[in-house]
């Protein structure tokens, strides 16, 4: 299948999730009485999620449990709460806007709402340490931004960093016009590459500085804009910016022919014996019961719309098709019949079916509850220097974005179980403490493929890709970076069997 053939395949998806919203809001709405619309048309039902998880993540899903442990996936609903310790966390919205949260930070969703005319009103307000916004092109989303006594509506499309510090608020403007109404009634009209100083105790005049600070994170988040970005490649043969996780399918996997069934989307690193439900979790969600989430970081689009089908000789395929689904996507996972320990053959495939818990967690049980029908098996470091690709890994520990093309490699995966990679470890240079990146370089910081550029084209520190062992052999100081081992990422918070059985 050609490249452009592909994305024509993914842009028609993007269009019918386009025009499938209303009936999975119908859905939703049905089942969970904070999600019924009002009198005004405004629905609470929106399609939000946690799609970047690095480091000590927590989220309080507003289900009376407070915080608990954040994993990639989780929907995010309206006065839900997120907070980061050492970890840095992603949320998505539907329009492929996202929010980026640092390290020891605390952000909150007061509002996540659809307006009667199908556009979305989102407020997050930053309680504690530092968030970067980054607003897609829309004509009828609403994108509010608050903190201390100040409430900034966004416009789209825009870019900012909004920093936290004692008594001051620093709002920079990486790219976009703002338009901020200050205390005193006054409007100021900020430009990109600004940043705005806000007195959140005296409420005194806000004022503008001509130049931005770059910040350790500046780096992740501008690898995040650029991925997320791409997406509209694939919705441009259609017009529509909605595209809701499809920049991970493309990137995680690809489009093929189905054996006769039409076209369909597998993940990279996954044999005929893979299986999209083996893994994962149900996570309660007061008023709209358990929703399952997938561990896999592509696994939000695939489990929330269209359909699983099994085909002879290759696996387990998507196909694209039917309406979203939000919170209640458990009508989903295929019915495969026979006992909920496992299921019939379909197409000679034995199949597991997940099965929710039978009631609503009690008090002392976990709301979210593990399923693992099969080992759970992930693609990982494996030493300072080389990256292990596995079969039937299908994505789990591969980084977003930073390894380039992955069709190749998965390839050379079918055919040997496994492969080794080179790799190096970037981070900027605020991130870096002498020859070795700190636990912020290690958040801010990427892995990639193959071996590291020469200093001199370093946009900062640049570790692995040496010699065996990681070392280059010691350097003065200001002599350029030491290529050192590339620390292990934090691992991404994964469904652990634990409590009782879902089937």
């Amino acid at each position: 299948m050609t490249t452009r053939s592909a994305l024509v395949a993914a842009a028609s998806a993007s269009l019918l999730l386009l025009a499938a919203t209303s009936p999975a809001q119908t859905t939703d709405a049905a089942t969970s009485p904070a999600a019924a619309a009002s009198s005004s048309g405004v629905s609470k039902v929106r399609i939000v999620r946690l799609s970047e998880v690095k480091g000590q993540v927590q989220l309080d899903r507003n289900n009376g449990r407070g915080y608990e442990p954040g994993i990639a996936n989780l929907p995010i609903v309206e006065n839900s709460k997120l907070k980061t310790g050492e970890g840095v966390a992603e949320v998505e919205f539907e329009d492929n806007s996202s929010l980026r949260v640092a390290p020891d930070s605390i952000v909150e969703f007061p509002q996540l709402e659809r307006m009667a005319n199908g556009g979305t009103a989102s407020t997050v307000h930053l309680l504690q340490g530092m968030a970067y916004v980054s607003l897609m092109k829309s004509n009828s989303n609403q994108f509010n931004l608050a903190f201390g006594d100040q409430n900034l509506a966004l416009p789209a499309p825009s870019h900012v960093r909004l920093q936290l510090s004692g008594t001051e608020g620093r709002l920079a403007v990486l790219d976009g016009n703002l338009h901020i109404a200050a205390a005193s009634g006054a409007t100021l009209d900020i430009p990109k590459k600004k940043t705005v100083t806000f007195d959140l105790l005296e409420h005194q005049h806000p004022t503008v500085a001509r130049d931005i600070a770059p910040e350790p994170y500046d780096s992740w988040d501008q690898t995040a804009v650029g991925y997320h970005s791409r997406v509209a490649n694939y919705s441009a043969f259609n017009g529509s910016p909605y595209s809701y996780g499809l920049n991970d399918m493309m990137y995680y996997g690809g489009f093929s022919d189905g054996c006769g069934m039409g076209m369909m989307w597998r993940p990279y690193f996954a044999s005929a014996a893979w299986d999209p439900y083996a893994n994962g979790a149900w996570a309660w969600y007061q008023g709209a019961g358990y929703s399952w989430v997938s561990p896999y970081p592509w696994g939000w689009m695939p489990y929330h719309y269209g359909s699983w089908a099994f085909c002879p000789g290759m696996g387990w395929g998507w196909m694209p098709g039917g309406y979203w689904n939000g919170l209640n996507n458990i009508a989903m996972i295929p019915q495969t019949g026979g006992s909920s320990g496992g299921g019939s053959p379909v197409n000679g495939n034995p199949h597991f079916r997940p099965l929710p818990p039978p009631h609503p967690p009690r008090v002392n049980e976990p709301t979210m509850m593990a399923v693992n029908s099969k080992p759970l098996v992930r693609s990982e470091i494996v030493s300072g220097e080389r990256f292990t690709f596995r079969n039937d890994s299908a994505g789990l520990g591969v980084p977003r974005d930073g390894f380039g093309r992955l069709n190749k490699v998965a390839e050379h995966v079918q055919q040997h179980g496994s492969v080794n990679q080179q790799i190096y470890f970037s981070a900027p240079p605020q991130a870096m403490q002498g020859a070795r990146p700190t636990s912020t370089g290690v958040m801010a910081g990427s892995i990639h493929r193959g071996a590291a550029p020469p200093p001199a084209s370093m946009g900062g520190g640049s570790f692995g890709g040496g010699n065996p062992g990681g070392y280059s052999g010691p350097r003065s100081a200001g002599s350029g970076p030491v290529l050192a081992p590339a620390p292990a990422p934090a691992p991404a918070p994964v469904p652990m069997s634990t409590g009782r059985p879902s089937h």
